[in-house]
């Protein structure tokens, strides 16, 4: 967990990686310039709170190898190490502004994440958790974990459609066509002619469906019982409908904070927590069976579909607001996460000895 977070913040510090260049100063010279006259609450709020959930994995990390004296020095030590390397490399990236206080912020949250792993050690919470971890899940259950964890995360950046996750082609397809302009291999690349069309109602409801119905099927797949699979199911929804709430809010206001959720949508979860149930019962290989046919048909619908104009007024709500701060990480968890679900799942059907454990 510690490694994929890890790999976030790089990504978002270093974006758009491109147009690196050396104008011949010292790349050191941030270190002692003076503090930067210009920040906001947003700022401080998302460098502090950026690492210190860094802070806490490398730290519990530590603390469940055994190494509890140096856990919170590594941690702190690595945040801030990260932090000073990335701030540094800034300095050749005409986008980005090197900062001091950034990296200030960045240890300090560091510091606060430790602290925190710490304490729960010392109150014996990461024992009770393990011990929690092993009567609810399977032994190969990290890697799920991992992705449950991320869904909420994904579901911040704007959507055309609710939970629709895994929207790839039109930026796959822009892309390639940005890299092969003037080149002969642009007529070979299947690109689509025809205008797409918005989703009907109907089958806005199918994608909803099957989108929220994804991680429940995922939860399915390492907890052990019934009644672990259902509480699971109710933690997840509950979660990815208030990171939608958050999204809307940071989008468009705090007045707008249900603005995602119309008829359609509502109609959509409410099927999904129906068809999750039929799986309550399921083994670990037919849900993953399950959830890959869920993934590629909501893909398949989302991929084909058209976004509304409402979107794209949502889209520069976003770009000029706090959210263009996350420099495209979110963006990005959004366009892998049913990707990586997928090859998750498809782990269960191909591999006997996974299955067999669960």
């Amino acid at each position: 967990m510690a490694l994929a977070y890890a790999g976030l913040i790089v990504y978002a510090s270093l974006f758009p990686f491109s147009d690196w260049r050396n104008l011949g100063a010292s790349p050191w010279e941030f270190w002692w310039a003076p503090l930067p006259s210009y920040w906001t609450r947003f700022d401080v709020w998302i460098n502090v709170w950026g690492y210190a959930p860094l802070g806490l994995f490398l730290a519990v990390g530590a603390c469940r190898t055994g190494q509890v004296r140096w856990a919170g020095g590594l941690a702190m030590g690595l945040c801030a190490s990260l932090s000073l390397t990335l701030e540094t490399l800034q300095v050749y990236l005409p986008a980005r502004v090197p900062s001091n206080l950034d990296v200030f912020l960045n240890f300090l949250g560091g510091v606060l994440g430790a602290g925190v792993a710490l304490l729960l050690h010392q109150l014996g919470a990461l024992e009770r958790w393990s011990h929690w971890r092993a009567r609810w899940f399977v032994p190969e259950a990290r890697g799920g974990l991992v992705l449950l964890a991320l869904w909420p995360a994904a579901l911040l950046y704007p959507l055309a459609l609710p939970f629709g996750l895994g929207r790839v082609m039109e930026p796959v397809e822009a892309g390639l066509v940005e890299l092969l302009e003037d080149t002969p291999f642009l007529a070979l690349l299947p690109i689509r002619e025809t205008e797409l069309q918005p989703l009907l109602p109907s089958a806005m409801v199918v994608c909803v469906m099957l989108s929220a119905l994804a991680p429940s099927l995922l939860g399915f797949c390492i907890t052990r019982k019934r009644t672990q699979r259902l509480s699971l199911m109710g933690a997840v929804l509950t979660a990815g409908m208030l990171a939608s709430c958050l999204s809307s809010a940071w989008s468009l206001g705090w007045s707008y904070l249900w603005a995602w959720l119309d008829l359609p949508v509502g109609v959509g979860v409410v099927l999904s927590l129906l068809l999750a149930g039929a799986f309550l019962n399921a083994s670990a290989r037919i849900c993953a069976g399950g959830l890959c046919v869920a993934m590629m048909v909501s893909l398949i619908l989302i991929n084909q579909s058209a976004s509304s104009v409402y979107f794209e007024q949502t889209l520069q709500h976003w770009d000029l607001g706090s959210g263009a701060r996350f420099y495209g990480v979110l963006e990005w968890l959004g366009w892998c996460w049913p990707y990586a679900v997928l090859a998750y799942a498809s782990s269960y059907l191909v591999l006997p000895n996974k299955t067999a454990s669960s």
